[in-house]
């Protein structure tokens, strides 16, 4: 079976059960059903393309997201989905690796986009979903469901790689439709007519965890970004709400919580991750919403699905062990294996900090069009994360710290090094490193050490200029410390531990 099959065997049961809602506008399984096949139809007829060309998807939270994604899988193409937040050159970057035939967007970013790819050799077919065009493929008869192979390429999840340069982690049909089965194992047994609220990118955790709920009857309610008030707004007004959250997501829910009295009752879980979490801010979650949460622990190269603290784990008195618990991630998700290892891949000892790597049918097939990469990450068919960890006797995982100096922030990945790499390309630079620093808001944001070469020097309004014209938005350092040089150590590598520390002394 493949991950569109049990898409279509509910619309087929249940074709009046409403699937989505976007801005007032509803639409049944049914009618879902027959969109995706008809465009499917369009994209192999109209657009020639072929099974297994990557066709991308980058759009804002909207309905035409999930009829796009079940085309593909229809078609036999692969999906792509990207943040829509990105800069036009991060995109054509993204397009340029997979060699993406087909780009859906919206209208807000068509032309960026096209002034973006337009030059490339193989410039992917650019589709705006708010165009005429675009509802003229809706005309054609539809298309039965090309055959396709469980380990057939479902979806690439592009994460950016510690040298700034993406990889795409390649998520076969088994892959999500095990994610699936381990949602209804170790989340929550979903129900038709569930709410799912989608307040996250659809293009990343909110978008793969919809398919559990779609396979399932649920009702997939649509908003453009999140806020405290449409989350509380749609809890008054929709039944069993779970959405997926970024942990700093419920700290700005914590300071508004006017519409949460009457509200509460109608929320089912919080499925939250994708940063940390601090056993502080998750003691008033729980005093605010009740013991209806969930913390998942995973990464695009094992989709949402490493480890999880079920709700179970978040009930119980406040001492000590408790709050240990609080503190990690969880235990390893039905039908996944995990372990804390040294260099060589020997286990830690219970309680000792080591790498954590895991092995199960989630885990992906390796990264697209990159051996070096997927040599490194997979190593005996267990997927060494870069993470840091520790296990405890009961089996509950602790992550230390990151391995990879990923900041996140406001539960979107930054990189260091993509940052670094475009600020080093400014004449009057020497050298920069750029660390996450502690935010009350957004959980971490980037700050950038900047050595000016001798006799230069530049201000902080030109380093955003050139950040701000070649990465999204969300990835500019929120500070720039000018300093007089780096702290090395004797290999000449950069200590960043000592950057932190200057950081919270006081700065350069």
């Amino acid at each position: 079976m493949n991950i569109v099959q049990a898409f279509l065997h509910r619309a087929r049961r249940h074709p009046q059960l409403t699937a989505l809602s976007d801005g007032g506008q509803s639409m049944t399984y049914g009618h879902l059903a027959q969109r995706s096949q008809a465009l499917a139809a369009a994209l192999i007829h109209k657009l020639s393309l072929q099974r297994g060309q990557r066709a991308m998807i980058c759009m804002e939270n909207r309905a035409a997201f999930f009829e796009t994604l079940f085309a593909c899988w229809i078609a036999g193409l692969c999906p792509v989905p990207v943040n829509a937040k990105l800069h036009p050159k991060e995109v054509r970057q993204i397009a340029q690796d997979c060699q993406a035939s087909a780009l859906f967007c919206s209208s807000a970013l068509f032309n960026g986009l096209q002034n973006a790819v337009s030059d490339m050799p193989s410039a992917p077919a650019l589709i705006s979903v708010d165009d005429g065009a675009y509802l003229d493929l809706f005309n054609y008869e539809s298309l039965s469901i090309a055959e396709l192979n469980p380990n057939d390429i479902a979806w690439i999840f592009y994460t950016s790689g510690t040298t700034g340069v993406p990889k795409g982690a390649m998520l076969s049909h088994r892959n999500l439709l095990q994610m699936c089965l381990q949602y209804g194992a170790d989340i929550d047994c979903v129900q038709a007519g569930d709410t799912h609220l989608h307040v996250a990118p659809l293009s990343h955790g909110s978008g793969l965890y919809s398919l559990p709920h779609l396979f399932n009857g649920g009702h997939q309610v649509i908003e453009k970004a999140f806020s405290a008030d449409v989350v509380f707004e749609a809890l008054q007004r929709y039944p069993r709400v779970t959405f997926f959250a970024a942990p700093t997501m419920l700290t700005r829910m914590l300071r508004s919580t006017a519409g949460m009295a009457n509200a509460a009752g109608n929320l089912h879980t919080i499925t939250y991750g994708g940063g940390p979490m601090y056993v502080s801010d998750l003691l008033q979650s729980l005093e605010l919403f009740g013991p209806r949460m969930v913390q998942i622990y995973g990464q695009g190269e094992s989709p949402m699905t490493i480890t999880s603290l079920s709700q179970q784990d978040h009930e119980g008195a406040q001492d000590a062990a408790h709050l240990a618990r609080l503190a990690s991630c969880g235990t390893p998700r039905t039908g996944v294996e995990v372990r804390v290892v040294d260099e060589a891949g020997r286990d830690m000892p219970l309680g000792e900090p080591g790498e954590v790597v895991t092995r199960s049918d989630t885990r992906m097939l390796g990264y697209w069009n990159n051996p070096s990469a997927t040599a490194a990450a997979i190593r005996d068919e267990w997927l060494w994360t870069g993470d840091i960890g520790s296990m405890d006797e009961l089996g509950y995982l602790t992550l230390r710290d990151r391995s990879k100096d990923l900041i996140i922030r406001g539960g979107s990945n930054i990189y260091p090094r993509e940052i670094e790499e475009v600020l080093l390309r400014h004449p009057a630079i020497a050298e920069v490193s750029v660390i996450g620093a502690a935010s009350a808001d957004l959980g971490e944001e980037p700050v950038a050490f900047v050595v000016c070469k001798p006799g230069a020097s530049v201000d902080a309004h030109a380093l955003d200029a050139l950040c701000l014209d070649n990465l999204a938005r969300f990835k500019r350092p929120r500070d720039y410390l000018f300093v007089e040089d780096l702290p090395k150590n004797n290999y000449g590598k950069i200590l960043k531990t000592a950057l932190r520390q200057q950081l919270k002394q006081g700065g350069a």
